[in-house]
Formats: C-alpha cells, structure tokens, sequence
C-alpha cells in the first residue's frame, strides 16, 4: 500500500509545511507508529519556530538529516538536535516543549514521529533521553544505515521504547539493491527521504511511505534514480488497543482529552490535576519553561462531536 503525505503547515511563526503520511485516511498507524511528518529540505532559518506545546500519552522522536535545532522542556532538559542523533521525548503523564532552529547550517531536513503509549505506561513520568551515537547496521557494499529504535539485524539500540518496534535510518546509492530481513511478526513502512526507491516492487517517491502488513520476512529496496536513496524505515508489533489522538494529545475517551485541553489552557491558573507540572505552590500551577522562542500555543477549540476511540 502506497501512502501520500499531505501538506500541514508546521506552526504559525513560519511558512513552512510539513508532508504527513501518518495518520492516513487509509491507515491509521504502523505498530505504534502514529504520526510521521517529514518536512524539508528548506532554509535553516524558515525551519522550526515552534512554541510551547504539550503533549501526552506517547513520545516524540525527532531525527534530523540536515540542520541544528534547539529543544527545551518542562522537565529541564536544553538540547541540541544533530544529523545523526537521536531525540526522543516521552510525554507520559504530561509534557511540553519548543523547538527552535538555529543559525549555522543552511538546510533544514528532519522527520517528527509519534509513538502511542500502551495502557501500561501512557501516565508514566515525562522524561527526555538524548543518544548522541547510535548502532550502525552491518550491510553490504552499497548500503549503509543506523538502527534508531528497537532491534535489526541481531543490532539493538539503546533508545528506551515502551512497545515492540524498529527505527532505522537505511541509504543506498544509485542503481543499487537491499534485501533486509526483517521481524515477519510486525508492520512495516518505508518512507522515501531522497531519491525514488522500488519498495517490494512498489514505485515509491519522495515524502511517499510504502506499507507492508505483518507476515512478510524480508523488505526489499532498490534505488533506480540517478541519485542515492535515503529512506527511513519504521516498524511495530501492531498496536491493538483504541486510542484518542486529538491535536497534541493521546487519550483512551473524550473527557480524557476535555480534562488534558483544560489543563493546559488554563495553565495561567489552577492545573487541577498537576499533568503539565507542580511550581511547588501550595495549588498546582504550571510554571512553563524559559526558551528563546516565547509565548505558548493554546489548544484549540474542541470539534462539536465526542471523539471516539479507534483501532
């Protein structure tokens, strides 16, 4: 199955937009895997302007391949997003954070996914893990890659995951072909980053992300343009269980994510339930984070139906 992105723009304080091939009208996750954006390559100083937003019940993994961005967020962390290194965020409980590009290289070419969080960890602590160096994959001549999450090839990355699932970063150069053996217990994408690639046989091109449901041992790629083929292939055990996933936010009902809406809008106030921080004052407040970029992005008005679960 081929699957198309289609254009969002990345926030209100640029330009900028973002190719989104997750969730799909015909798909709506691969394992885990819920949300794929891939935007650029465009001006380092057009890329990511993007103020204080909260998320919950799911993790962030944001991998650049061109670029420099500055992450900050509610629990403390101040980092540097590199080519080559990994960032991952979990929400948890309730998170927020900005991201800011910063002057230097003159590109900026990056991928954002979501991870769902199972019910057995969705109201975990939010924590920020940062892999400034990743496993690289034993391949043949020819091809080249980094195992971001999970396990690939008898590799294993340190990335800390909450569900079954494989990231990796794979690159081919021109008239090339890989046959990679994959786990036949879980789905697949393929999302092409640069070149054009034959995936399984299926023509797939840039910001395209060819899927492969469970069963199949082994994906095939093949870089038939003039040019190298850079692909990011993701995968998971699927993930069964109904979820919510509203604006920034993954829940199990519709009051969940009325309560998750309130909470951060109101942040000027009373957080009746602490999700997005304690000041440690007497009621919980939250205080949010010092950056450079400034200000907060409310959550929007709630569509006039009850959101309902989906598998």
């Amino acid at each position: 199955m081929l699957l198309e992105p289609r254009l969002v723009k990345l926030s209100t304080r640029t330009g900028v937009e973002v190719r989104r091939t997750l969730p799909n009208a015909r798909l709506r996750r691969i394992g885990a895997w819920v949300f794929v954006d891939h935007f650029g390559p465009t001006a380092q100083t057009d890329g990511m302007v993007v103020a204080a937003h909260p998320h919950t019940g799911l993790q962030t993994m944001t991998w650049l391949f061109e670029g420099l961005v500055e992450h900050r967020d509610s629990v403390g962390s101040i980092q540097k997003i590199v080519p080559g290194q990994l960032n991952l965020m979990t929400a948890g409980r309730g998170i927020s954070h900005s991201e800011l590009s910063e002057l230097g290289p003159e590109a900026m070419h990056a991928a954002q996914l979501w991870i769902a969080l199972p019910e057995s960890t969705r109201e975990v602590a939010p924590s920020f893990q940062h892999l400034a160096a990743l496993p690289a994959l034993p391949l043949p001549a020819g091809a080249s890659g980094s195992l971001l999450v999970g396990e690939l090839l008898g590799v294993r990355s340190p990335a800390q995951v909450h569900s079954p699932l494989v990231a990796a970063e794979l690159n081919l150069v021109a008239g090339s072909t890989l046959t990679l053996a994959v786990d036949n217990t879980f789905e697949h994408g393929v999302l092409v980053v640069a070149g054009t690639a034959q995936v399984n046989g299926e023509l797939t091109a840039v910001t395209e992300l060819s899927f492969a449901p469970a069963g199949q041992a082994t994906m095939r790629l093949e870089a038939i343009g003039p040019e190298p083929l850079k692909v990011l292939l993701i995968g998971g055990a699927p993930f069964d269980e109904p979820i919510v996933m509203w604006w920034n936010f993954i829940a199990r009902s519709h009051e969940e994510i009325v309560r998750m809406r309130e909470a951060w809008n109101s942040f000027e106030s009373a957080d009746v339930d602490g999700r997005f921080g304690d000041s440690g004052k007497s009621e919980p407040v939250f205080n949010i984070f010092e950056d450079r970029v400034g200000g907060w992005i409310p959550a929007p008005e709630l569509p006039n139906v009850i959101l309902r679960p989906r598998v």
